[in-house]
């Protein structure tokens, strides 16, 4: 059924020099605006001031998936034709089959071989579609990412290479397997998680791989057309616990990314909130869009994203399109920069 939304409706013009190229240093000195939906109020402070935000029995919540080195390059075997794969997910460790994103994919006939770059000329098996986007890859057995030459996926508008690869992991970053970072994550330190934790914030975490789905683009003009695919997720049962205790007490959950918010939405949709919720483990395909209606999250930390995006898209679902119209107006009048290595939005 077709919806009175559209994929224009979520657009908006940014100035190049606006996407940041580089992440900040510290890491919590980065912008953070302020956004009540309450009272439509935008406030303009930095990251490390997020505590005076917080109050005691708040519940903060991460998702500490870690970025895997999942681009590989090199050339056709037959050919020379340069090569690009970025692996998506793994999908069976006995024969080292992947799904992956692969350039140039209509070139690479079914059993195609790819030598990676590198002085072992570790060699990829071409398999065939696994979606209508993505390839099956067979990758040399016993060898690690890193070890065929990997490298950290960044996207394709960071332009500057990055000196340091875990510059592009949270702090916290634990299990291995996403192509992207949580980015609203990247703000905190350790010293700021710590001094979170001192004030009665509790802060529990999640894990959510980051597929192709989260960053593909959004090609429909009707949004709910688009197939946001699926994404692996852990969700503990401590986690469960903490939601409802902040809900017997005052409480507020505070998710840090749209990541995390897919997760305990998920759950809750599944669930229901009617008891605690319990441990769980999967794919979720929820894709938010305006008229959602979120059972658990209270308030987000969230970056600022590419337009069309489902990203976006979560973000207006949650904050309402008036208001998170005047705040990116007010992000690019103000100077903030924007996208992974960019500036925070706190939306209370």
């Amino acid at each position: 059924m077709a919806s009175a939304l559209r994929v224009s409706d979520f657009d908006y013009e940014l100035p190049d020099g606006l996407i940041a190229q580089q992440p900040m240093e510290p890491r919590d000195h980065s912008r953070l605006m302020v956004v009540d939906r309450t009272t439509g109020s935008i406030a303009h402070r930095l990251f490390y001031e997020l505590p005076e935000y917080l109050r005691l029995g708040d519940v903060l919540l991460l998702n500490e998936t870690r970025v895997v080195p999942a681009r590989l390059r090199g050339r056709k075997e037959s050919g020379g034709g340069r090569v690009e794969l970025l692996l998506i997910r793994q999908l069976d460790a006995a024969s080292g089959t992947w799904e992956a994103m692969v350039r140039p994919s209509k070139r690479l006939s079914i059993g195609s071989i790819v030598v990676l770059d590198g002085e072992s000329a570790d060699r990829v098996v071409i398999g065939g579609r696994h979606t209508p986007s993505t390839r099956l890859v067979s990758l040399p057995m016993g060898r690690t990412l890193v070890e065929l030459g990997g490298q950290m996926p960044l996207p394709p508008y960071i332009r500057e290479p990055l000196g340091d690869g875990d510059r592009y992991q949270t702090v916290y970053a634990r299990a291995e397997g996403s192509i992207a970072a949580p980015t609203a994550g990247l703000h905190f330190t350790p010293a700021l998680l710590e001094a979170l934790r001192a004030g009665g914030i509790r802060v529990e975490k999640v894990v959510l791989h980051v597929g192709a789905g989260t960053f593909r683009p959004v090609e429909a003009e009707d949004p709910i057309e688009h197939d946001i695919g699926q994404e692996a997720y852990e969700f503990p049962s401590s986690v469960g616990r903490a939601v409802a205790e902040a809900r017997a007490n005052g409480g507020r959950v505070i998710c840090v990314g749209t990541t995390t918010v897919r997760v305990v939405e998920t759950v809750a949709s599944r669930q229901g909130l009617a008891a605690d919720l319990s441990a769980e483990a999967g794919l979720t395909g929820l894709f938010i869009l305006p008229g959602f209606h979120f059972q658990v999250t209270d308030a987000l930390v969230t970056n600022f994203h590419l337009p069309r995006s489902t990203l976006l898209m979560l973000a207006t679902a949650f904050v309402g399109k008036d208001l998170i119209t005047r705040a990116y107006a007010a992000a690019i009048d103000q100077g903030y920069r924007f996208y992974s290595f960019g500036d925070a939005m706190l939306v209370l």
